[in-house]
């Protein structure tokens, strides 16, 4: 049956900044693809992100390229040849996914292979900002029990973390780094992070520059989140990193994604299931992830000054499982 593939920009307003080691932002930008074949609609959501070179200009033309061959009923398997691993994929992978089980009425889950779906704890996020800007957010955030400290790489880190840690004492710490320690700092870095009783350090180190790591004791457990995309590479990763952040946008999807999460139990790493900032449309497959995962930081909607309706549910820190009317 053939399709109708429909392609939105949409912006969400993110309440205050989000701010890493790279530069802040005070919107989401997400690209949201819509198939329909008449009777049924399937949605997906992806959010281009500079850092792998995606515009949203550029992730619309990949779309756009694929356009035929979509709408004349080309599915998930024959996805993942026409396009890499990237936002553009994603949208389509997802909303594909969603369509089907519209289609079916087989939920998207035991489409997955899973029983039913459990109700995950997710990080909320503490942006960079000065020690005294994250100890009033850590404050402010204390009764979640999990969050992920942004650092800098700026030499103000200890300072930051310390100022967390006392805003927010009893909670979980996630350091993320976002490539921005050097091989000289790694050391007194991953120290200072065991002094806080942090209990992981996402990529501390530049994609491609963190072989140091397979040589050095890491006294707290550290996760490729750059480093590590679709499942190509994988296994070269096992000895410098203790777990992967597997994210929809950096896989091309829950079919990749799925596929590395499994590949990763088998090559004993730890999961996280990471996000971008998007909204509960982007977070519902990457729920399917957080089944596996020993950290989950799908806190993006929380982020936001205004999500999609109907969205996701969040009761405090815990996602609830989609509803059909958002997804799959």
């Amino acid at each position: 049956m053939s399709l109708s593939l429909s392609i939105a920009v949409e912006t969400f307003p993110i309440a205050g900044r989000f701010v890493i080691s790279r530069g802040a932002k005070t919107e989401a930008r997400v690209v949201t693809v819509t198939l329909r074949d008449g009777a049924h609609v399937g949605r997906g959501e992806c959010v281009p992100y500079a850092r792998y070179d995606e515009s949203v200009e550029s992730v619309v033309s990949a779309i756009e390229s694929v356009r035929a061959a979509i709408e004349q009923g080309a599915g998930l398997s024959a996805l993942q040849k026409l396009l890499p691993p990237g936002a553009a994929r994603n949208a389509l992978d997802c909303a594909l996914w969603d369509l089907e089980a519209k289609r079916s009425g087989v939920a998207a889950f035991k489409t997955a292979g899973f029983d039913a779906l459990k109700p995950v704890v997710t990080a909320f996020t503490i942006s960079v900002g000065s020690p005294a800007e994250m100890y009033e957010a850590a404050d402010s955030a204390s009764e979640r029990p999990l969050l992920k400290i942004k650092l800098a790489g700026d030499g103000g880190d200890a300072a930051r973390l310390a100022a967390a840690r006392v805003g927010a004492p009893k909670a979980t710490f996630i350091v993320d780094a976002n490539e921005a320690w050097s091989e000289e700092d790694l050391a007194a870095n991953l120290a200072l992070c065991a002094r806080f009783k942090v209990a992981l350090v996402e990529q501390p180190l530049p994609a491609g520059k963190d072989a140091l790591l397979a040589r050095i004791e890491r006294p707290v457990p550290v996760c490729a989140d750059e480093s590590v995309h679709a499942r190509e590479g994988l296994s070269a990763l096992r000895d410098r990193y203790d777990a992967v952040n597997i994210k929809l946008d950096k896989t091309g999807g829950l079919t990749e994604a799925l596929a590395v999460a499994r590949e990763a139990q088998a090559l004993d790493f730890s999961i996280m299931a990471g996000c971008m900032v998007g909204s509960s449309l982007a977070m519902a497959p990457a729920i399917f992830i957080a089944q596996y995962a020993a950290f989950t930081d799908l806190d993006g909607p929380l982020l936001l000054a205004r999500d999609r309706e109907p969205g996701l549910t969040y009761e405090g820190s815990l996602l609830l499982p989609p509803r059909p009317e958002v997804w799959g």
